[in-house]
């Protein structure tokens, strides 16, 4: 009798790149010291949480009844913060939202899943561009749905709006959109959205039915160089936005985000209904009590992002100079490098021998391409610059680079 479902001895087979580059980081790290490894393998935020966050936690306990504290709650979440949540939205993208279109979520996974399991029947297709977040495909799969990649400019990684075109079918259900992009950095413009819409409307006319754009939103506030995020909804009247507080007050291991569903949605009050009950049942219950009650307090602040602005700028200026191709990120903290021999494997393998610890993005439908994640120490990105060079210098000698 074999104890373990066929579908997840699969995925043991698979494995998480990343997971398994971040514990091989893990193993070098005790052989040669943290200080001598150069690990950018997972988007770990490592900045603080605000001051602020602390000191809500510390006024949380202290003020506020323990029952109320630790104790459930709506399934959606404390209608308070979810209030305070759709003022805050109003005031920043001048549309107005209520608590009852808001749930509290552990985290944008929890929210990912609570959305497609309320959507999806087996069969049904869910649409991505690639290169993409590679846990969308087991979120789909959770619920018997089939992902589909849809090819971006092979330059530019923005959409192509042909091929999303050529992947709508009878069968499509839903698009995820991810901007700021992980892995690419990219941040699809207003008017890269607006042409998205105009083909996603078109397919609507042609099939009779709603295509569900879902917005995962974790980088939203995570831009440079003056980049601006579009508020997806003012733009497509069918997106549910999903976002998470891991990187805006680098919180990740809080798990706390939510998920929106506008009027603007067809039968969205019996979708939001649905959704409340998803969470419930899919073992969630409800997001965690504490750090929503924090939450409430410091929904204004944010985390430092300076050391990832030093840490872009620092990579941006001295790979190039040692031959590296980039794509230069405008939002998130990863930054794509190419693979000089076109292997991604084989370029994270060779970076590896300098303890430089990358991601394959094959994993990420972007083969020849490996991931760097710089939300780490300025001194990490400064003291892996050698072993970056010394990699080039073996390239240049055989006229890879």
């Amino acid at each position: 009798m074999e104890m373990i479902s066929k579908s997840m001895q699969a995925l043991l087979s698979q494995n998480s790149v990343i997971r398994a580059m971040f514990e091989e980081g893990e193993r070098l790290r005790g052989e040669y010291g943290s200080d001598k490894v150069y690990d950018f393998s997972l988007g770990n935020p490592n900045v603080p949480a605000p001051a602020e966050v602390e000191q809500a936690i510390r006024e949380v306990l202290a003020e506020e009844p323990s029952v109320s504290v630790h104790g459930y709650m709506n399934n959606a979440g404390f209608a308070d913060l979810r209030t305070a949540i759709a003022d805050s939205l109003q005031e920043r993208f001048g549309l107005a939202y209520r608590a009852d279109q808001l749930i509290m979520t552990t985290g944008a996974a929890a929210a990912l899943n609570i959305l497609l399991k309320t959507v999806l029947n087996p069969g049904d297709e869910v649409l991505t561009f690639a290169p993409y977040f590679s846990e969308y495909k087991n979120y789909v799969q959770n619920y018997g749905g089939v992902l589909r990649l849809v090819a971006t400019d092979p330059e530019t990684f923005l959409p192509d709006l042909d091929a999303l075109r050529k992947a709508i079918g009878e069968k499509t259900r839903a698009l995820i959109l991810n901007t700021p992009n992980n892995p690419s950095g990219v941040v699809y413009s207003e008017e890269v959205l607006r042409g998205i819409q105009g083909v996603l409307a078109e397919k609507e006319r042609e099939f009779g039915s709603c295509i569900l754009v879902i917005s995962d939103e974790p980088y939203r506030e995570l831009v440079y160089d003056g980049a601006m995020v579009p508020w997806i909804p003012a733009l497509m009247p069918h997106a549910a936005v999903v976002y998470s507080y891991s990187k805006t007050l680098s919180l990740p291991g809080e798990r706390i985000g939510w998920l929106l569903l506008p009027d603007s949605i067809p039968e969205a009050r019996e979708l939001y209904a649905a959704a409340v009950i998803a969470n419930r049942i899919s073992g969630f219950v409800n997001a965690p009590s504490l750090i929503q009650r924090v939450l409430k307090r410091t929904l204004g602040c944010r985390a430092d992002f300076s050391v990832y602005e030093h840490n872009r700028a620092l990579l941006l200026r001295e790979l190039p100079k040692m031959g590296y191709r980039l794509v230069k990120p405008e939002g998130a903290f990863y930054l794509l490098i190419q693979a000089p021999e076109g292997d991604d494997a084989a370029f994270a393998a060779t970076l590896k021998e300098e303890r430089i610890l990358t991601v394959p993005c094959k994993s990420f439908a972007c083969p020849g391409y490996v991931r760097l994640a710089y939300c780490v120490a300025e001194t990490t990105v400064r003291n892996a610059l050698p072993g970056f060079r010394r990699t080039a210098e073996s390239y240049k000698a055989k006229g890879l680079l």
